[in-house]
């Protein structure tokens, strides 16, 4: 529009409904533009929420053993380091000595190799196995990245969501809950042993 006295820029956004919004203050004369304040202010701040959804923190978990763990115990922390991995996040896996097991860290070194290699297909050794006190400490990054993974995990959810509408004997609420589960929004610990159910009591006569 050129250069315009302030009165004439002021009568000229009075006469389109707009704001006359000042965007360069040092400039040699003021550079002002004609527009919607309240609707630029929406905007801007739509984006800086899409971008803040779209954010990837990066999340380091952690997973601890025994060297002598048992095979059934193994394979449920293998589970959760797999559900780790595949969420794009990375895992420290502790392996914790105790006692006499301190003298034989190649049983800790042993069980992080046998690890590394279970899940080689998802994630890679970050940091190699070392000892820290009478623990031993091995870092697995995912080959996934974190916003590939957010990507996917929506998606499956979304996928579900509209499963759920198409098939109405199916709730809502089950769908979202299966959602949650596949992402892996709630860690679970597993327990260092299995604890035996108790056995019934037999029925009077």
């Amino acid at each position: 529009m050129g250069i315009v006295p302030l009165a004439k820029a002021l009568e000229l956004a009075q006469e389109y409904d707009l704001d006359l919004v000042e965007v360069a203050a040092n400039a040699r004369p003021p550079v002002c533009k004609l527009m919607d304040y309240g609707k630029f202010k929406y905007e801007s701040a739509m984006k800086a929420r899409e971008a803040r959804k779209n954010q990837a923190h990066t999340v380091i978990k952690e997973m601890k053993l025994r060297p002598k763990i048992d095979p059934h115990d193994y394979d449920t922390k293998k589970g959760h380091v797999v559900r780790f991995l595949k969420q794009g996040d990375k895992v420290k896996i502790t392996i914790m000595f105790r006692g006499r097991e301190q003298s034989r860290p190649e049983l800790g070194y042993r069980l992080l190799q046998r690890l590394a290699e279970d899940v080689q297909d998802l994630g890679f050794i970050e940091s190699n196995p070392k000892q820290d006190g009478r623990n031993m400490i091995m870092v697995l990054g995912p080959h996934k990245k974190k916003t590939e993974a957010m990507a996917e995990a929506r998606q499956a959810q979304e996928a579900r969501k509209a499963e759920a509408k198409a098939n109405p004997g199916r709730s809502q609420n089950a769908a979202d809950a299966d959602a949650v589960n596949a992402e892996g929004d709630a860690d679970v610990v597993a327990a260092e042993a299995d604890v035996e159910a108790p056995a019934e009591a037999p029925a009077e006569a």
